[in-house]
C-alpha cells in the first residue's frame, strides 16, 4: 500500500516540484513551491468547488435545522424525518461536503511527505528520467528564507488565512432572546471558539514545520479563499443577472 500511495501520489507531486525548481529563472524552491500549489489546486478545483458549494448550502439552512431540533426534542424518529424532508428540499447532501475532502486527502499527504522528506538529496532518486535532476536543492528562496527550516511569518500568514477562509463560511444568524434558544447559542459560541482555535493551532503547528511546508499551507489555504469568495460573490450576483 505504502509502495502504490508512493508511485501513485508521491513521486508525481515530488516530481513535479523538481521540474519547477529546474525550469523557473533562478532555481528559485520557494517560487517553484507556490507554482505548484496553485496546478494541484487548480486539479482539484473541480472537487473544492462542489465542496465550497455544499458547506454553504448546510449553514444557510442551519437555522431551519436548529428549529427542527426543538420542535423534534423529545422525537428522534419525527426529527430525523423532519431533517431529511428540509434537505430534500434544499437539495442538501449533508454528507456531499466530506467527500470532496476525503479525495483530496491523499494529495495533501503526499505534498507533506516531500516537504517533510523529499527535499532532502537522498530522495533524488525517485526523479524521473526525463526530468532533470539537480546536484541538490537550494532551500533557500529569494535568497534570505530558508525553507528547510520552520519559519514564525509563514505560520502567521497560514494562520491568517485560515482565519479569512473559516470567518467567510459563517452565516449570521438573528439574535434569538427565547428561553429556548439556550442550546443555539451553546453552539454558535462553540463555532466561535472554533473560528479562533484553528488559526491558533495552524500557527501552533506552523512553527514546528519546515517552511517549505508552511509555505504551501499558506498559499493553498489562501487559495481555497480566493475560491470560496468568488463562488459566494458569483451566487449573490446570479439573482441580479436574472432580473
Amino acid at each position: 500500500m505504502s509502495h502504490l500511495f508512493q508511485i501513485i501520489f508521491y513521486q508525481p507531486i515530488f516530481n513535479l516540484l523538481v521540474w519547477l525548481y529546474n525550469v523557473i529563472p533562478g532555481h528559485d524552491i520557494g517560487v517553484a513551491i507556490i507554482v505548484m500549489t496553485v496546478i494541484i489546486r487548480a486539479l482539484l478545483w473541480p472537487l473544492s468547488r462542489q465542496s465550497i458549494r455544499s458547506q454553504k448550502a448546510l449553514q444557510e439552512i442551519q437555522p431551519k435545522v436548529e428549529e427542527l431540533k426543538k420542535k423534534y426534542a423529545g422525537n428522534q424518529q419525527e426529527q430525523g424525518k423532519a431533517m431529511l424532508a428540509l434537505y430534500k428540499e434544499n437539495k442538501v447532501n449533508p454528507f456531499s461536503s466530506c467527500l470532496p475532502l476525503l479525495i483530496q486527502l491523499p494529495f495533501l499527504w503526499a505534498v507533506f511527505r516531500v516537504f517533510q522528506a523529499g527535499l532532502k538529496n537522498g530522495s533524488l532518486d525517485l526523479v524521473y528520467s526525463f526530468v532533470a535532476r539537480p546536484e541538490s536543492i537550494n532551500a533557500v528562496s529569494l535568497g534570505f528564507l530558508n525553507l528547510a527550516k520552520p519559519n514564525y511569518v509563514l505560520a502567521i500568514l497560514a494562520g491568517a488565512a485560515q482565519f479569512w477562509q473559516a470567518k467567510m463560511m459563517i452565516t449570521k444568524k438573528p439574535a434569538i432572546k427565547s428561553p429556548e434558544s439556550k442550546d443555539e447559542n451553546m453552539a454558535a459560541m462553540m463555532n466561535k471558539q472554533m473560528l479562533y482555535m484553528m488559526p491558533v493551532l495552524t500557527v501552533f503547528i506552523g512553527v514546528t514545520l519546515p517552511g517549505g511546508l508552511t509555505l504551501y499551507w499558506f498559499i493553498t489555504t489562501l487559495l481555497m479563499a480566493l475560491q470560496q469568495l468568488y463562488m459566494f460573490r458569483k451566487k449573490d450576483t446570479e439573482p441580479k443577472m436574472l432580473n
